[in-house]
């Protein structure tokens, strides 16, 4: 089965995603401009625009969503009615998404009722600034991360995420749920959704749609959560090695040392990769639960492998000098 590299996918994220993704952990309240949640937020961090309101204007983060912290609501308040104003036009005439005030503070009825007529989103949170700041851009991060799909079920075995993939019918779902019934705990079901995170970590999930069920054939839909228990249900995990299942006759180049380690591109990331060659009478659960001790140990610093093939050349390296040797009279 040749992997095929799923298109990158980019979401746009508006206001009102960003609100209704994350109004529970943020706590976030809307108070203006409801009209203008359709704006995109165009950059996954927040901008505080204190040296805007201070009257530095020529660097400007407008693609953010800017936060008002106790520093700048009081800055504001020490502010004449007409420097107030004046403030706020410098806010407002920018093309930024939303307004978040922090630590509950309110803004006054003319911010308001500029913001509601210009469609500016305004929120308030309840969290100390630095705090929502931390929460917010971890948030925005994860919305704004590249996402694809790959063809294939997956499965935290022991803290290592592996991803089966296979032709049809080649025991792909018999294998996962040996693995489920020994303990371990399926991601997804031959679809796995994936996320890149910081540029480096790969993680794996479902769609929200098929999440808890199996398709195995000649049964139909199984719900893993109601027959195995809720361990056997695992949400996200980081995806460590690949496993592809293919025919014995069609891997003729079996390796049989592992001293080669190939990999997959899963969204710019080098993934280890494993074939596993298929017929009757394996034991393909048992096989991909090795596999992944094997890269458990691997990932500790221990390549068995490796130590057998270093041990070999200094036997023939011994053997090669106790051969040359001159025998004494």
């Amino acid at each position: 089965m040749q992997h095929r590299p799923s298109p990158i996918v980019r979401d746009k994220v508006s206001v009102e995603r960003f609100f209704n993704d994350h109004n529970g952990s943020l706590g976030l309240k809307l108070v203006a401009g409801t009209s203008g949640l359709v704006r995109i937020i165009r950059e996954p961090t927040v901008n505080r625009p204190g040296l805007a309101l201070a009257g530095f204007k020529k660097y400007f983060a407008e693609k953010r969503v800017q936060v008002m912290g106790n520093a700048e609501c009081h800055f504001i308040k020490s502010l004449t009615l007409d420097q107030r104003n004046q403030c706020y036009q410098v806010l407002l005439q920018q093309k930024v998404p939303c307004i978040v005030f922090c630590r509950g503070l309110r803004p006054d009825r003319t911010l308001l009722g500029l913001a509601e007529a210009r469609g500016i989103p305004i929120f308030i949170a309840p969290q100390i600034t630095m705090k929502f700041i931390n929460m917010a851009t971890l948030a925005l991060e994860t919305m704004f991360a590249p996402r694809g799909t790959e063809m294939g079920s997956m499965v935290d075995i022991l803290g290592i995420g592996v991803i089966i993939r296979g032709e049809s019918g080649i025991g792909k779902s018999e294998s996962v749920l040996a693995l489920i019934e020994r303990g371990y705990s399926l991601v997804s079901d031959d679809v796995t959704k994936v996320t890149l995170l910081d540029g480096r970590t790969i993680v794996g999930t479902s769609s929200e749609l098929t999440r808890n069920h199996m398709e195995v054939r000649g049964i139909g839909i199984i719900n893993v959560a109601a027959m195995f228990g809720v361990k056997s249900i695992r949400q996200e995990k980081e995806v460590n090695l690949v496993i592809c299942l293919k025919n014995w006759n069609d891997v003729p180049d079996v390796d049989r040392l592992g001293l080669d380690e190939k990999h997959i591109t899963i969204l710019g990331v080098n993934i280890p990769e494993i074939t596993i060659p298929v017929r009757p009478g394996r034991d393909l659960a048992r096989l991909i639960e090795v596999a992944a001790f094997q890269m458990k140990l691997r990932r500790s610093g221990y390549n068995p492998a490796r130590e057998l093939n270093e041990r070999l050349l200094s036997k023939m390296a011994s053997t090669s000098s106790t051969e040359g040797e001159i025998p004494s009279n």
